[in-house]
């Protein structure tokens, strides 16, 4: 009876994930399933005498740690700076400035997409901001001058999450958070990466303009040559985003400011940007106030479900039972590598990046902090893997995001279409991060 009740008990940690999964698929929100799930199986722990309750003592004080993390508070800040910078139609300018420079040439309005994505995201990191906002400018643009719908969403989105891998990056903060590393070194890890990412973006685009020169074709000379004064208009519109870059990314990468205290320059940064260009309200300021409450309240449930489930799972012996089975896999290093990345791509198919990265990546971190993998570089690769849960259907988050300012005549799979050739990009320079590590660790070294 003693051995068949230990065998059950063996079996409570890896059950946790099933039932927290069972959970999250019928729909529960996931940081109460996370909870949920951690209480539940701390009472069985408890009826099989496998759980000290006495450890339930320790989440008020872990929850106090989370809230007092001087680290996460950078989250809003980032987050209040893209979303100020979204509701001052920064990206508008940009896109309609730009995009008559790179006009003359065929496939030019995506290439300006792709350039405009790269800025925006080392200006604001936030990508729902982008995707919405290069959706409702430049498709309906697009569209005019015949280009094909797959080739303009499946570029907006994937220009849009830029955000996600570019920095500051709020991922990047949660990523750095989970795996106990400087989110300074994860930001000059990700530069480089980053930048690839966004040059085989346009590199595909010329490919696609110089086959298929019908999917992409260059702007009629009237309508190229409709803006005067063009030059001096495009300095005014990318000097106020460059300045903002410099102040942000400049100040962290030289040690002058932590991210946290450069998410706060940047937040005050946003607002003056906004109040320069005449486009600062009360309005615009309580909705950016409101979006930045939601999402950092979100990312904090969502931290202090998992901090409960860790918890619980950690006096179950289920992190020893992770740390195990991922530190014998068959090929040591290489097969932690390829199991964690099928494991985040997978899943990037159902749930959102922030989940995987509170449920995900604590269970990974030890098993590659062992083999002795970098964790900045192991981070680095595992947000280009995340960045492909916005892409990958049905659930990608940048394809929602552009379906809600697309044209009821474009279906969903068109969009669908669309994202294929941008998720095999990005799988590519996930590919290449994997195999040369100094793409990280040139700059975070």
């Amino acid at each position: 009876m003693a051995g068949e009740t230990t065998a059950v008990a063996d079996l409570l940690g890896p059950l946790m994930f099933v039932v927290v999964f069972l959970f999250i698929f019928v729909g529960y929100p996931v940081a109460f399933s996370l909870g949920g799930a951690a209480l539940l199986f701390a009472f069985l722990g408890v009826e099989f005498g496998y759980f000290d309750w006495h450890l339930l003592y320790a989440f008020p004080e872990r929850v106090f740690g989370i809230m007092s993390n001087y680290t996460l508070l950078a989250v809003p800040f980032f987050v209040f700076m893209g979303t100020m910078l979204e509701r001052s139609r920064l990206a508008e300018d940009l896109l309609r400035t730009i995009g008559l420079h790179f006009g003359r040439l065929r496939g030019g309005l995506a290439l300006a997409v792709v350039f405009v994505g790269a800025l925006l995201a080392a200006a604001t990191g936030v990508v729902g901001a982008s995707v919405v906002a290069m959706g409702m400018i430049s498709l309906p643009i697009m569209l005019r001058y015949r280009y094909s719908p797959e080739l303009a969403t499946g570029v907006i989105t994937a220009a849009g999450t830029l955000g996600q891998i570019i920095p500051p990056s709020v991922v990047l903060v949660v990523l750095a958070d989970q795996l106990g590393v400087s989110v300074g070194s994860l930001f000059q890890g990700s530069l480089i990466p980053g930048v690839m990412l966004a040059s085989m973006y346009a590199v595909f685009v010329v490919g696609v303009a110089v086959v298929k020169p019908e999917l992409a074709p260059a702007l009629p000379a009237g309508e190229r040559q409709a803006e005067e004064g063009l030059w001096r208009k495009t300095v005014i519109v990318m000097l106020p985003p460059l300045v903002l870059i410099l102040l942000v990314l400049g100040s962290i990468f030289a040690g002058v400011a932590t991210p946290t205290e450069a998410g706060a320059v940047g937040a005050v940064g946003a607002i003056g940007l906004a109040a320069l260009n005449g486009r600062l309200s009360w309005n615009t300021l309580r909705e950016t106030a409101e979006e930045t409450t939601r999402l950092t309240a979100m990312v904090m449930f969502l931290l202090i479900g998992s901090t409960l489930f860790a918890l619980v799972f950690r006096g179950l012996d289920g992190d020893l039972w992770i740390k195990e089975m991922l530190t014998n896999l068959p090929g040591g290093v290489i097969g932690l590598l390829i199991v964690a990345n099928l494991a985040v791509f997978v899943l990037g198919f159902f749930i959102d990046f922030f989940e995987i990265a509170f449920i995900i990546v604590p269970l990974l971190a030890p098993a590659a902090s062992h083999l002795g993998i970098d964790l900045v570089w192991f981070g680095v690769m595992i947000a280009m893997n995340l960045q492909t849960s916005f892409l990958t259907p049905p659930f990608g988050f940048a394809i929602f995001y552009l379906r809600g300012v697309t044209p009821s005549e474009i279906p969903t799979t068109r969009i669908y279409r669309g994202v294929i050739p941008f998720i095999v990009i990005q799988l590519v320079g996930l590919a290449l991060v994997m195999i040369f590590p100094q793409l990280v660790l040139g700059l975070a070294g």
